[in-house]
């Protein structure tokens, strides 16, 4: 009943090999399963649809071999957007698929950050003014990604006023708060909201890497932080 991206890249492999036409409806939209579909076409499959709500893989008997080129990550990308921002410094990033993020890079804007497109890639940095608190609801793509929340709420420690993240993909997604409170955060969480005071020096502290975003939040986090 809801768009779900490891729903739907497994039916999609389950599907490459079965008896007739497999159809996923409320199929997920996210770049990397129309990545995953190209690249299992470009082996032999038979997938139409890709990138919409209606995915159609037709049954073979076999795939071969071939050379193929994984896009770049968006989840990565944004992550080191932010860490441009968090440490006031500036970043060209090469590769970055920014056509595919939109709604990190519209946020990251609004949070006060410039970013740049340039022959040479993408240049962020804190725009003249500093950062400041914004609301992020988290979203199916092409909505804000819940693997950029944690990332983002570190951003948002580091700017003025108080900010509102809204989880609406998993639950337990804010096992990172609780982490970023050792270091100094100034975090409340109610249910699936979090409200984030932001303009406090995060100092280093021994934390956990709860799961892989939290993990890059964390680094993130200790990138702006004093101490060790």
């Amino acid at each position: 009943d809801v768009a779900s991206v490891g729903a739907t890249v497994n039916v999609i492999l389950a599907s490459v090999f079965a008896e007739g036409t497999t159809v996923i409806e409320n199929a997920a939209r996210e770049p990397h399963i129309v990545d995953l579909a190209n690249f299992l076409n470009a082996c032999g499959a038979k997938i139409e649809g890709q990138g919409s709500t209606v995915i159609r893989v037709q049954g073979v008997e076999r795939l071969h071999g071939c050379e193929y080129a994984v896009m770049p990550d968006r989840i990565e990308a944004g992550t080191f957007l932010i860490a441009a921002g968090v440490t006031g410094g500036e970043l060209l990033l090469k590769n970055c698929p920014i056509n595919d993020m939109s709604a990190v890079v519209d946020k990251l804007r609004s949070a006060g950050m410039v970013i740049e497109e340039t022959p040479e890639g993408v240049l962020a940095k804190c725009g003249e003014n500093g950062l400041k608190g914004v609301k992020v609801n988290t979203r199916p793509h092409p909505g804000f990604p819940t693997d950029m929340q944690a990332q983002f709420m570190v951003l948002m420690c580091c700017a003025e006023g108080g900010s509102l993240m809204e989880e609406n993909i998993f639950e337990n997604r804010f096992m990172h708060v609780q982490e970023l409170v050792r270091m100094g955060a100034d975090i409340h969480v109610t249910g699936s909201s979090a409200m984030v005071s932001g303009g406090v020096k995060l100092m280093g502290a021994p934390v956990m890497a709860s799961d892989l975003r939290a993990g890059a939040a964390l680094v993130l986090a200790g990138l702006a932080a004093e101490g060790e």
